[in-house]
């Protein structure tokens, strides 16, 4: 059991020698090559992302009262037009009574200057005023016109502000949270619920600026790369995926300075309403490619954002080269796009100890992981103490 773990040990140290940084010493300048090829894969980048309705619409009122009624209760489904809450119109009320008592006064001072118009109107035209006593008749009539239609606005208003009080939903959704109940005084400050149109719900996420230039280059420009993207999924918070794909719809025409990122939405089908606003997610963005190029993140040295690989030559030597990769990629392999071509040949392994130019002796990745394992059989204990402690 001691010998086991001993070589266990030794293999997990000699292993992390042998990745993208270091090799094991086996003295005979062996370097493990691969041979490019082509395979299909998928690969997905995912983004934090919230979550919203289609439109959420905060209700406030537009006068100041005391909440009378609440008609409808958190998660309640309500239509456009439907009366959520009712504030105290007492005062209202008295308004509009005094607004159509104004307006009855006018009618009648207005019917009153009619008659005396009519009446001067004879009168003048058989000589018995004059025309300043028909002008004055004919000002009073105009008079009580114009004091009716101001008794009729007033009462407009009057009505207009006692509906007020009778706070209704302006679109179809979802009832959100209730913070104040029966008896509170509240005004046009104050945000009574929420209603989200939760039929579909658009879900936020950013990419940073690095990525969307990139897949606008691939794509004909950015909204090339919008229309090109394929259907989207989402991760809820429980770590389990949404049942429904959506689509990119939107992108932010302006970079968040403080963040470097794009704001991008998707839109969702919530046809049984599991989604709701103010969640959040993560995006998953998957990308199909029949005749990709994959090679390990760990071959790859990165130099002031530009990515390397070495390739070996007819003549056994390597050639520090730069690649293009895709920016959407799984965390540990890069899909080659410029660079690399079928039946090219490069180093997997140790490429911290290479050098442009270098001539190496290429052999297989199972035949260096051997030697990894021949090596680590032949330590000592001893070995591998003084080997980690240097």
């Amino acid at each position: 059991m001691k010998k086991v773990l001993m070589v266990a040990a030794a293999s997990m140290l000699l292993a992390s020698c042998g990745g993208g940084g270091g090799r094991p010493s086996f003295g005979d300048n062996e370097y493990p090559v691969v041979t490019v090829g082509t395979s299909s894969t998928t690969m997905q980048s995912t983004y934090p992302a919230n979550i919203k309705g289609v439109q959420d619409v905060e209700i406030h009122p537009k006068v100041q009262g005391f909440i009378t009624q609440i008609n409808v209760k958190e998660g309640q489904t309500v239509s456009a037009g439907q009366v959520l809450f009712v504030l105290d119109n007492a005062t209202y009320q008295a308004q509009v009574r005094q607004a159509q008592a104004q307006v009855n006064t006018a009618t009648a001072s207005l019917n009153t200057a009619k008659l005396t118009y009519e009446n001067s109107q004879k009168l003048h035209a058989s000589g018995v005023i004059g025309d300043y006593e028909l002008q004055s008749s004919k000002n009073s009539y105009e008079s009580a016109v114009a004091g009716l239609a101001a008794a009729q606005a007033s009462l407009a208003s009057a009505k207009e502000m006692l509906s007020f009080c009778y706070v209704k939903s302006p679109a179809a959704g979802v009832v959100g949270s209730l913070p104040f109940k029966v008896g509170t005084l509240v005004s046009a400050a104050n945000t009574l619920t929420t209603v989200s149109n939760i039929s579909s719900m658009e879900v936020y996420f950013s990419m940073t600026e690095k990525d969307m230039l990139a897949m606008g280059k691939n794509a004909g420009g950015l909204t090339g790369a919008i229309d090109a993207m394929p259907a989207v999924k989402l991760k809820l918070a429980d770590g389990t995926e949404y049942g429904q794909e959506g689509r990119v719809t939107k992108m932010s025409g302006v970079i968040d300075a403080a963040t470097g990122s794009v704001q991008i939405i998707a839109v969702f089908p919530n046809p049984e309403k599991v989604l709701k606003s103010g969640g959040s997610g993560a995006i998953i963005i998957p990308k199909s490619n029949t005749d990709a190029i994959i090679i390990p993140q760990g071959c790859v040295s990165e130099v002031q954002d530009k990515k390397f690989v070495y390739i070996l030559d007819k003549d056994n030597k390597v050639k520090y080269t730069e690649i293009k990769v895709d920016p959407q990629n799984d965390g540990n392999n890069y899909i080659v796009t410029e660079g690399l071509k079928t039946g090219d040949k490069y180093v997997t392994n140790g490429i911290t100890k290479l050098s442009d130019g270098m001539e190496i002796v290429p052999i297989t990745p199972e035949k260096y992981q051997q030697k990894i394992k021949d090596q680590a059989s032949a330590m000592s204990a001893g070995d591998i103490v003084g080997a980690m402690k240097k």
